[in-house]
């Protein structure tokens, strides 16, 4: 028996001081959002594509529309709004920075709060991740920026036939040690600026590649709370390259990241608010 005042597992509910902490949030995101030159866009709760953004389509809220086609509950912003801009709008605006406040919603009832922004055309990831760290500033909270590359997972499970990327997935460090490649460890131990020099001089070309650019993201920050973690894989339908979390202990703040949606490369990032609001409320 489901009672009245009950609601779905997963799905939320502000009252009182947790929805004036919500509303400061986004508040404060917005401001310096705007002062950046970045306009707000609204994207549908129901879309077409979501299979595009979501590597497990079991995740996805599935329903059909008048004509009986297939769509589904918005699970994810990113690529929707670079579709809508980029294919529906792009007649009316040539405006390429975007950003939103909006939930997704997975299978079977969770709802997320997100502040997210898009800057379409742009490379420099670390335009969009100053503006998360100056949120948070604003915010008064100093979590760690973790600073990753997707790339190097990928280019080390091909190299060596005895790893996989579920090796990284699951963060197999002695499956990685046991290969007794000293670069490798190097890499598995990385976790500061500093010790890239020494790495580039030993790492094979490749890995000398991915990991300048991540030293590179990491002087363009000038963020004196951050590690490396070239090793972190998690599997994204677009994030495929650099990639940053914002966490504090056991919690992820935000993420962010440079991918392409066909041939156009773009940053972006997403503020998860229902863990902040948390935070911030305790």
């Amino acid at each position: 028996m489901i009672l009245e005042h009950e609601i779905p597992n997963g799905s939320k509910l502000y009252f009182g001081e947790s929805a004036k902490v919500k509303r400061k949030i986004e508040q404060i995101a917005s401001e310096i959002l705007y002062l950046n030159g970045f306009e707000e866009i609204v994207t549908p709760v129901f879309s077409y594509h979501q299979h595009l953004s979501i590597a497990d389509e079991k995740e996805l809220i599935r329903l059909s529309d008048a004509k009986n086609n297939n769509m589904s509950l918005r699970a994810d912003s990113t690529i929707d709004v670079v579709r809508i801009i980029e294919k529906r709008l792009g007649r009316n605006t040539e405006h390429k920075k975007w950003f939103y406040i909006q939930p997704v919603f997975r299978y079977p009832s969770i709802e997320q709060y997100q502040v997210g922004v898009e800057y379409m055309g742009e490379a420099n990831l670390a335009s969009v991740m100053k503006l998360a760290v100056s949120i948070f500033d604003k915010l008064e909270l100093q979590p760690l920026l973790q600073i990753s590359n997707m790339r190097i997972p990928q280019i080390v499970s091909e190299m060596f036939e005895k790893l996989t990327l579920d090796d990284f997935r699951h963060i197999n460090i002695e499956k990685l040690l046991n290969l007794n490649v000293k670069w490798l460890e190097k890499l598995v131990y990385l976790q500061h600026v500093e010790q890239v020099d020494e790495l580039l001089e030993i790492a094979p070309h490749a890995i000398k590649v991915e990991l300048q650019k991540m030293r590179d993201l990491c002087s363009k920050m000038s963020c004196k709370n951050s590690v490396l973690a070239p090793i972190y894989y998690a599997e994204m339908l677009y994030y495929d390259e650099l990639f940053c979390r914002v966490i504090h202990k056991n919690e992820v703040y935000a993420r962010g990241g440079r991918y392409k949606n066909e041939e156009l490369t773009s940053v972006g990032f997403a503020i998860y608010t229902d863990t902040l609001c948390e935070a911030l409320t305790k």
